[in-house]
C-alpha cells in the first residue's frame, strides 16, 4: 500500500481557497500601505484590486460551501440506503457506538 495522497477535488477546492484568501490579504495589506501616503490614482487602482480578490474569494467560498452541501446530502442518502438495506446490522453498530460512548462517560 503506497503513503502518497492522491488530491481530490475538495482538496483542490481547499488548496485554492486557502491561495485565494492569501492573495486578498495580501493585496489587503497593500491597500492600507497605499493608503497611508498615497491618494487619488494609486488608491483607487489598489481599492479595485481588492475588491476583485473579494470577489472571487466570495465566489470560491459559495462553491466550496455548495460543494459541502452535496457531498453532506450524498453521504446522508448513502447512511439511509444502507439502513433500510440492513437494519439490524446498523441497529448493532449504533449499540456499539453507544455503548462505547456510555463507557467513555463512564470513566470520567
Amino acid at each position: 500500500m503506497s503513503n502518497t495522497h492522491t488530491p481530490s477535488a475538495a482538496d483542490v477546492t481547499k488548496e485554492q481557497l486557502v491561495r485565494d484568501f492569501k492573495v486578498l490579504v495580501a493585496d489587503a495589506e497593500a491597500l492600507l500601505k497605499a493608503t497611508a501616503g498615497q491618494s487619488g490614482e494609486t488608491l483607487a487602482a489598489m481599492r479595485a484590486k481588492v475588491g476583485e480578490s473579494l470577489a472571487v474569494a466570495k465566489v470560491k467560498m459559495t462553491e466550496a460551501e455548495q460543494a459541502a452541501l452535496v457531498k453532506a446530502k450524498a453521504a446522508a442518502e448513502a447512511t439511509d440506503t444502507y439502513v433500510h438495506e440492513n437494519p439490524w446490522q446498523a441497529v448493532g453498530i449504533a449499540a456499539g457506538v453507544g455503548l462505547v460512548i456510555g463507557l467513555l462517560i463512564g470513566r470520567r
